[in-house]
């Protein structure tokens, strides 16, 4: 009881100070006498009574920024030490009101909203935790560090992605600019112009701008697997390999060399794949798995992949990828990888032949008549697997598959126009060829 009064009759002493530096608009004293008050309370262990003052001193008529600023900071350093978990969060939800609509105390409320949602997380409440840290837009704050901001935005999607809103991840993550990864974080940075906002310094457990990008392309790679967007996580894998940590070891680099090769086989064939795929066979690095390098190889090469001789040999290292950094390579990967290949020997064949039959076309793609002729799968991978340059045409009837180059709308109109200059130029010789006839003409019949 003794303790008690003695802390009440402080507090009356300096909720008096704290008025009369108030009404007086003096900064420093109001800032201490406030955030004294919250150290009595702290040092009484008083939880309660602490978020009654700090609500109450918030409410003061005329409380100044700057003291509001400082109990909402001072108070921050106290949640760490709370008894237990229903304390820790009345502590964050009381600063949450106070900080609530204030610009000056943005920040902390953005911090505070992030030990909220994690706490909510840690306690299988993932929707909860996605929703609070989804009131918070960070990317308007220009007070915060970059790396923060960053932080907090990776934050929002890995949740996001937690709960399976794979839509609102997507919308989350353009958020960030790629190219913002690739500042140099070594220049001396500008000292702000008068009236500019002066950026805050990011905690010490905020990630570097290098080790966000990691964090960021592996969240990527998260999403772009639900719809298995196999380029896309290769440009993933390629991004995180080219980080220069990642270089420095080979016990990092090996199994994301790895993932980029699988990838670029599993992706279909476009001119980015193709591109990606020759820059990623001229890396020195790469002779260092020879096997994969002989697999590129086998798909830059246009010659007919024998399927079963492929899976036989890399079925082993297929396998060993569920247990290397990125997991498994997906659930449709193996189909998808007998698809790229059917693809490939379609895309070879239609090199070297116009006309071929269905007997033929089946021996060189591994697959039976049956699935070619008669099922909508395999005329569905003959049609993709002809690829841009080249369209598909099965004649069932007589068994005979057509290979004929694809011209897009430019190009047709190209060539009509250059008949057409033709048969103008063909026109205007005859036209010519009959004016000569006819003056020769005439001019025998003149005596």
């Amino acid at each position: 009881m003794g303790d008690n009064s003695n802390l009440e009759a402080s507090i009356d002493r300096l909720l008096n100070e704290e008025k009369q530096m108030r009404l007086a608009e003096n900064v420093a004293g109001t800032r201490k006498a406030a955030t004294e008050i919250l150290q009595l309370c702290f040092e009484a262990k008083d939880w309660k009574f602490l978020n009654e003052q700090i609500l109450n001193l918030s409410k003061k008529r005329g409380q100044l920024k700057q003291a509001v600023q400082s109990m909402v900071q001072q108070a921050m350093q106290y949640i760490d030490q709370t008894p237990d978990i229903e304390t820790r969060i009345e502590l964050i939800k009381t600063l949450n009101n106070v900080s609530a609509g204030k610009i000056y105390v943005e920040i902390e409320r953005a911090r505070l909203t992030r030990k909220l949602a994690k706490i909510k997380e840690d306690q299988g409440q993932i929707a909860e935790a996605a929703d609070l840290m989804q009131e918070v837009a960070v990317e308007t704050f220009g007070a915060m560090a970059k790396t923060e901001k960053i932080a907090f935005i990776l934050e929002q999607v890995r949740l996001c992605l937690d709960r399976q809103d794979y839509v609102r991840a997507q919308i989350l993550s353009r958020k960030i600019n790629p190219r913002v990864f690739d500042a140099d974080t070594k220049k001396d940075k500008k000292k702000p112009k008068e009236g500019e906002n002066i950026v805050e310094e990011a905690p010490a457990n905020i990630p570097t701008l290098l080790e966000l990008k990691r964090i960021y392309y592996e969240l990527m790679i998260r999403y772009y697997s639900h719809n298995n967007e196999y380029l896309e996580i290769c440009r993933s894998y390629k991004a995180i390999y080219d980080i220069p940590s990642v270089k420095e070891t080979p016990e990092q680099w090996i199994p994301v060399l790895r993932k980029i090769c699988w990838f670029l086989v599993l992706a279909p064939h476009d001119p980015m794949q193709s591109s990606l795929l020759n820059a990623t066979l001229e890396d020195k690095n790469l002779s260092e798995i020879p096997d994969f390098k002989m697999l590129l190889k086998q798909v830059v090469t246009m010659e007919v992949i024998q399927w079963t001789s492929l899976w036989n040999k890399y079925k082993g290292e297929f396998e060993n990828e569920k247990s290397m950094v990125g997991g498994s390579l997906g659930d449709k990967a193996g189909e998808d990888l007998k698809l790229r290949i059917i693809e490939h020997n379609i895309l070879v064949v239609s090199k070297y032949y116009s006309r071929i039959t269905l007997k033929r076309l089946a021996e060189l793609l591994c697959l039976s008549i049956e699935v070619i002729d008669f099922s909508g799968g395999g005329e569905a991978s003959l049609r993709d697997g002809s690829v841009e340059s080249t369209d598909c045409k099965i004649d069932r009837p007589s068994g005979i598959v057509c290979f004929q180059i694809s011209k897009d709308s430019n190009e047709i109109l190209n060539s009509w126009a250059v008949n057409l200059e033709k048969l103008l130029d063909l026109v205007e010789k005859s036209c010519h060829q009959i004016h000569k006839e006819t003056m020769v003409h005439k001019a025998a019949l003149r005596p």
